[in-house]
């Protein structure tokens, strides 16, 4: 990866990880469908005002609006609003990884490399070790929401695959117009699970804290961090990209121990350092590898 790429790669870790304790502060005021609906209504407007539609078949906008939208957040939001602690959220999620690189290898025919399964070892392990520390802090129904979303996400990853075969497009602009897709099926399940009076009592209780979860989710966490995640698919293989996100929950463990006083225990820090050597063998691991090779030779 080329080290412009790696420095997005780092921003969008940052954004994902503080995604995570915003998003609580925004269910404090919003039920979790009417937010999902909130949030795309405005990474959608003004902005599809300001940039053309990319040349992508109707379908996909669907298709990723389905599933890295709507099935993605509409379970986490539910998991976080059940009670699934921030820190333990951004680290369950990042089963995604795991889910990417099955899925790429069974639809896109993505081959195994020997460094990037050691990688992700080490990951699991890290994520064992930090996961291992909350027990019974972590809700049922949170955690089977949680990795309900990691699969809704790594689903999206496979259609922002697919959808750069199709050429070079322009992947902010594709987030714009893909954030169409999401509100009509949240104000649906908003008016199904939560009530047409929840939802009045929200919009009319509407704080500023509440605005400003609204607007970061929108706009740093959707258009920028799903702008720069989807460039990243289109130039790089879903297996070297998707394990950047094992990072995230090192930024979310530490967001919610300062916002929300969730414990950060010695185990956390060895789990984030598994996490990092995991992340550094999958990037790395075949180059060190090859130049081992070429002077053993």
């Amino acid at each position: 990866m080329k080290p412009r790429d790696l420095a997005l790669a780092g921003l969008i870790v940052l954004v994902w990880g503080v995604n995570f304790a915003i998003t609580k502060v925004g269910l404090a005021g919003l039920p979790p469908m009417l937010l999902g609906a909130l949030r795309f209504v405005l990474a959608a407007f003004p902005a599809v005002l300001l940039v053309r539609p990319p040349q992508v078949p109707l379908r996909w906008y669907l298709a990723y609006g389905l599933t890295i939208s709507v099935g993605q957040f509409a379970l986490l939001f539910t998991a976080l609003y059940v009670g699934m602690p921030t820190g333990l959220a951004s680290l369950v999620l990042q089963a995604q990884a795991f889910f990417t690189l099955l899925l790429g290898a069974w639809w896109l025919r993505e081959r195994w490399q020997r460094p990037q399964l050691v990688g992700l070892g080490l990951a699991a392990l890290g994520l064992g070790c930090i996961g291992s520390a909350h027990g019974a802090a972590m809700p049922w129904l949170g955690f089977v929401f949680t990795l309900g979303a990691a699969l809704s996400w790594s689903c999206g990853n496979i259609v922002s695959r697919q959808i750069s075969r199709l050429g070079p497009i322009n992947q902010f602009a594709f987030v714009v117009w893909a954030s169409l897709v999401p509100p009509l099926p949240f104000l649906a399940l908003s008016l199904w699970l939560e009530g047409p009076q929840a939802m009045h009592a929200a919009l009319a209780g509407l704080n500023l804290a509440s605005l400003g979860a609204v607007a970061y989710l929108a706009w740093g966490a959707t258009l920028l961090g799903y702008g720069l995640w989807t460039y990243l698919l289109s130039r790089y293989p879903a297996n070297q990209v998707s394990p950047f996100t094992l990072l995230v929950p090192v930024v979310g463990l530490t967001t919610g121990w300062l916002a929300f006083d969730e414990a950060l225990q010695p185990v956390h820090l060895a789990g984030g350092a598994l996490l990092m050597l995991g992340l550094g063998v999958n990037l790395f691991g075949a180059r060190l590898l090859q130049r081992w090779r070429t002077r053993g030779a």
